[in-house]
């Protein structure tokens, strides 16, 4: 994936993809099944990686959210003792295999949710969130581009400002304990006038565009296509299947006094739902994975033919169509 190209999984419709992080996310957030959780984390992992490549997601998981599980999962056994499994004692009590289990997971399904997000943020733009919700709730449309928005420009912001003060002299690295937090502050004040203008700013431009306005027109470029529905029932298929299997018991986890895991071992009917919940999961990874094997074969007979003379090139068309 050295030459990176367009996601097609965020070009398709915003509807469809809207809901399909709405499914697996909610999903995610009420299963506590190892196996469906596994699978959400690989298909999560894999799209993201297909995003922003595999260093960017090794770095933010290391440095951000590894820390968290780390802490979530050794809260949750140092101050909920239930289960049967006493391995040893401290201060606050005994410790289960149970509650260190539970910990485990909750700390899993907190770093599946932010890999999730992270792919939501990166796939549904401002312009989409209007575009779906603009006519129904055009307030709330607005509030919510503008918070999906305000993150990374505030990041930008802030690097822009703290070069201009490092400039002058009034880093936060300059001058004794006093003038560095003095400095700080001084940045922060910026930054935080800047985002009140820019959103002032941003409130009076909707408004003067008529925003809200009851009979207002819009101009859009989505518009649901075949492709969007092939991907649709693909998705509403494979969703199903999951949930049928779902419905059945296949996804019931407990830790609480003891560990019981359903679906295990596999039968026919759990190795399907689970088949089809990490088909669901991997899906926008395996359809970016698909078109650009596309992409590469469709390049490289691009080549052949314009490495070919012009007479050849014909020959070759008309015998690929079956023309002598």
């Amino acid at each position: 994936m050295a030459n990176k190209r367009a996601d097609p999984f965020a070009s398709c419709h915003p509807a469809v993809t809207f809901f399909y992080f709405a499914a697996v996310i909610v999903v995610t957030m009420f299963m506590t099944h190892p196996v469906l959780l596994f699978l959400s984390f690989f298909g999560a992992c894999f799209y993201d990686v297909c995003l922003k490549g595999w260093k960017k997601v090794l770095k933010f998981n290391l440095l951000y959210t590894l820390p968290w599980m780390v802490i979530v999962a050794f809260i949750n056994p140092a101050f909920n003792h239930y289960g049967v499994t006493t391995l040893f004692y401290l201060k606050t009590g005994p410790v289960t295999l149970e509650a260190i289990v539970y910990g485990i997971v909750l700390a899993f399904m907190l770093f599946i949710a932010i890999l999730w997000f992270a792919c939501f943020n990166a796939v549904m733009t401002t312009d989409k969130f209007v575009y779906l919700f603009g006519r129904v709730a055009p307030a709330l449309s607005l509030v919510l581009s503008m918070v999906f928005r305000f993150v990374p420009r505030f990041a930008a912001q802030q690097k822009v400002i703290h070069a201009g003060q490092k400039c002058v002299g009034r880093d936060t690295k300059n001058g004794n304990f006093l003038q560095r937090v003095r400095h700080g502050v001084t940045i922060l004040s910026i930054l935080i006038t800047w985002a009140l203008e820019n959103a002032i700013e941003t409130s009076d431009s909707m408004q003067a565009r008529g925003h809200g306005l009851p009979g207002r027109s819009a101009f859009s470029i989505f518009h649901f296509d075949r492709r969007d529905g092939i991907v649709s029932a693909v998705m509403a298929a494979l969703f199903g299947i999951s949930w049928i299997g779902f419905s059945k018991g296949y996804a019931f986890a407990e830790y609480n006094p003891v560990i019981k895991i359903a679906g295990w071992p596999l039968s026919a009917g759990s190795a399907a739902a689970y088949a089809a919940w990490g088909l669901f999961c991997s899906f926008p990874a395996l359809f970016y994975v698909y078109e650009n094997i596309r992409w590469t074969r469709l390049a490289a007979r691009m080549n052949v033919s314009r490495s070919l003379p012009w007479y050849l090139t014909d020959l070759k068309e008309k015998q690929s169509v079956g023309v002598h």
